[in-house]
């Protein structure tokens, strides 16, 4: 596949920060690693990540502006680009030695996202859309399943922790979607679930609490594949709503319909 000038920029940003990763994760045991809030960790690999793709885009974009997990919103002279930047999603499975994490890049024109990158350091998939020219898999095209029915489907979700949701609704969730699919799957890293969706490896996906920096590239890599994501109410609000839910055209509307029941 060919990529533009600023995709490739993005990919060099994330493959930097991702050998810095890769590093950390082989000696994990050693990491300094300080508590957020309840069942939330930021490592310092974490912190190291979100500096090496801070100096890259900015030294190669220098008047965009960024949204990043750790430092939050820094603005910028273009008011119309945004960097969205999550350096480590799926921290826990990283202190814990599980390999499924990722970098999630996106880069937003006017608040939508117009080109985005994650990347698993440890598996070295290397996901990336840009809007209008489709997604892709360490450059093979991505198309989103083609299952038509709950009852034949695996469906991602991202289980509330220790502090965080609301857990008697996400159980009500649960069981309804269990009683209407193959098998529920909880992977630890949002941004990895929504490629997952657009791979068709996921059938659907649904979560709440979600950030933009979770689901911004994401959200693009769905769109390109042919897949629907929206919020909770089927509309496309869901950086105020913080719900998501993903699928094909099928297999989102009755993810909904499910999800309703709860």
């Amino acid at each position: 596949m060919a990529r533009s000038a600023l995709l490739n920029v993005m990919v060099q940003a994330v493959r930097k920060a991702g050998r810095g990763l890769a590093r950390d994760f082989g000696e994990v045991e050693n990491l300094q690693v300080s508590m957020k809030g309840p069942g939330d960790f930021v490592s310092s690999a974490d912190k190291r990540s979100e500096q090496v793709l801070f100096d890259e885009l900015k030294r190669v974009r220098p008047t965009y502006g960024f949204l990043m997990e750790e430092r939050g919103e820094v603005a910028g002279e273009d008011e119309q680009h945004r960097w969205v930047v999550d350096p480590l999603d799926g921290t826990a499975n990283f202190l814990h030695s599980i390999p499924i994490f990722s970098i999630s890049l996106a880069l937003e024109r006017n608040g939508v996202p117009i080109a985005g990158v994650v990347y698993n350091p440890a598996t070295d998939e290397l996901y990336t859309a840009e809007r209008g020219a489709g997604a892709f898999v360490n450059d093979r095209r991505l198309r989103v399943s083609a299952r038509r029915e709950m009852p034949e489907c695996v469906i991602g979700t991202g289980v509330p922790h220790l502090g965080r949701g609301n857990h008697p609704h996400y159980l009500n969730e649960l069981r309804q979607v269990m009683a209407n699919c193959a098998g529920i799957r909880r992977l630890g890293s949002a941004a990895l679930d929504l490629c997952y969706v657009a791979a068709g490896k996921l059938d659907g996906f649904w979560e709440d609490d979600l950030n933009p920096w979770d689901t911004s590239a994401g959200w693009l890599m769905i769109k390109e594949a042919g897949g629907f994501i929206t919020d909770k109410a089927g509309k496309d609000d869901m950086h105020a709503s913080r719900t998501l839910v993903a699928g094909n055209e099928a297999i989102h509307a009755q993810l909904l319909a499910t999800l309703r029941k709860a």
